[in-house]
């Protein structure tokens, strides 16, 4: 049975939404948190694992330096502070991937605290994301249910586990309750995890694929009558794997408990989980609250120590900060602010780059990796950077053009060839014979042809009327199998209308 929602326009101006989100970041260190064993996204079931990972009665963990050091380093790009001690603790609770009965987690001594984020929206406006904390933790396994549809739990004869993921170390930053958002509380949580995705790979510490589950984020939503009012009651729809999916989230739990609150009923503070196929959050379990989970210290881990100098070695090795990296591009670009929201938002900047560092000039970089491939990768349903092209490859497609060895006809045609596997540009013009005719004796004969076959076409353009300039170079381009160079054929064209 569909729920009632009401219509958002009239949720936001009747309520006032509070949101907040979880994120998990799974970091790319080459073993897990407390454990040697190897870490491989998509490895074969079960093959990434030890003792310590299967929680065997007398496995005892060692903790990965390198996943301190990753999440030092995001405490400090969140401008978070870092706790000269912190400690892990164990959260009880039994899922059927967690081998030990319990995740070994920070509670009440993080390692980052009290930070915050600015994220600049469509419009340019900044608004600051409060950051409560950035703790470290290890995952659970996946469980994979078999029989149900759509591979979900109802209906599923049996399920399956995988430990593969079992002990990879996370980075869970939790924001405090974001408040202020009024109609843009999607578009707010859209940007931020767009900033934080941006950010641990300016750091190099995660891959940060959503698609992947590198990335994933628990969003919570509650609504009040007033500001000044206590914050309501939460729901918080788990594991959300995109950025679309975190903003249709909140838009939909809005309206839902805005219907709700509107009938005189309660919202109840439970898990919930999106469906994207039907755009719709489903309800889960009633929520629990950190008691629940009976956090005590760890009994296997000491406390961790950061002194003041191992921090300033990490701070002096942070790299460029995605939005000074993103104004000092422009700048260097000569872009306007709209071009460059065009980039930011179709996730080809790392691309532009790359390509303009292979010899493309940034305006020809553009024009391919917004235009063209976006097309493409639309159609395919994949990001840009999934296509089998690559930035060397647009940037040899540019200095053909530019060497006017290939028109714009062509170079599509190369770079269709090349996402058709047929090799490299140079590859791809040699196999189909592709090279702009240059001949000025072709040029000229196919230039004379045109104009006796449209005798009509020739007096208005004599007459001064260039409009049916195109109907001569369209019968050029025909003779010459698109290979003319359309600057040559007007040239020509001028210079026998006048002689």
């Amino acid at each position: 049975m569909a729920e009632k929602l009401m219509k958002y326009a009239d949720a936001v101006k009747q309520f006032d939404p509070v949101i907040g989100l979880e994120t998990h970041v799974e970091l790319s260190t080459n073993t897990k948190l407390f454990c040697p064993a190897h870490v491989e996204f998509g490895g074969d079931p079960n093959t990434q694992l030890t003792p310590v990972s299967l929680g065997l009665p007398g496995s005892l963990p060692v903790l990965n330096e390198a996943a301190v050091d990753y999440a030092i380093k995001l405490g400090l790009a969140l401008h978070c502070e870092i706790a000269e001690w912190s400690q892990f603790s164990r959260k009880n609770y039994f899922y059927p991937d967690m081998p030990r009965n319990y995740q070994i987690s920070q509670y009440d001594k993080p390692t980052n605290g009290n930070g915050y984020l600015d994220v600049e929206l469509d419009d340019g406006t900044i608004f600051r994301v409060p950051i409560e904390r950035a703790h470290i933790e290890d995952d659970a396994g996946k469980n994979t249910h078999v029989g149900g549809a759509d591979g979900r739990i109802e209906g599923a004869d049996h399920s399956l586990v995988d430990y593969n993921r079992a002990g990879v170390p996370l980075i869970e930053i939790v924001t405090k309750p974001i408040e202020g958002v009024g109609d843009r509380g999607p578009e707010i949580a859209g940007a931020y995890m767009r900033t934080l995705r941006d950010i641990v790979r300016a750091l190099n510490i995660s891959h940060a694929r959503m698609e992947q589950g590198n990335m994933r984020a628990d969003v919570n939503v509650s609504l009040r009558r007033n500001p000044t009012d206590p914050f309501g009651t939460r729901s918080e729809t788990k594991n959300v794997n995109s950025f679309r999916g975190i903003e249709k989230t909140i838009q939909y739990e809005i309206r839902r408990q805005a219907a709700i609150l509107n009938d005189g009923g309660e919202v109840l503070q439970e898990t919930r989980h999106w469906d994207e196929a039907s755009q719709t959050t489903a309800g889960g379990r009633v929520k629990s609250d950190a008691d629940d989970y009976r956090y005590f210290p760890d009994p296997d881990l000491v406390m961790l120590h950061i002194t003041k100098e191992h921090i300033e070695r990490l701070a002096a090795q942070m790299p460029e900060m995605p939005r000074e990296r993103r104004n000092r591009l422009q700048g260097e670009w000569g872009f306007s602010d709209l071009e460059m929201r065009d980039v930011v938002n179709a996730d080809a900047l790392d691309l532009i780059e790359a390509t303009v560092a292979a010899g493309a000039t940034a305006a020809g970089a553009k024009k391919w990796w917004l235009g063209e491939l976006s097309r493409e990768a639309n159609a395919k349903g994949v990001s840009l950077e999934e296509l089998p092209v690559t930035p060397a490859d647009v940037a040899e497609v540019e200095k053909l053009i530019a060497d006017g060895k290939l028109n714009d006809k062509l170079a599509k045609q190369t770079v269709s060839g090349v996402l058709a596997g047929e090799g490299t540009p140079s590859d791809v013009v040699a196999k189909h014979g592709y090279q702009v005719v240059s001949d000025d004796g072709a040029l000229v004969a196919a230039v004379q042809e045109a104009m006796d076959a449209n005798p009509d076409v020739v007096e208005k353009l004599k007459a001064g009327n260039m409009k049916p300039m195109g109907a001569i170079i369209g019968a050029v381009m025909r003779a010459t199998k698109g290979q003319a160079d359309a600057k040559a054929v007007n040239k020509i064209v001028m210079e026998r209308l006048h002689a």
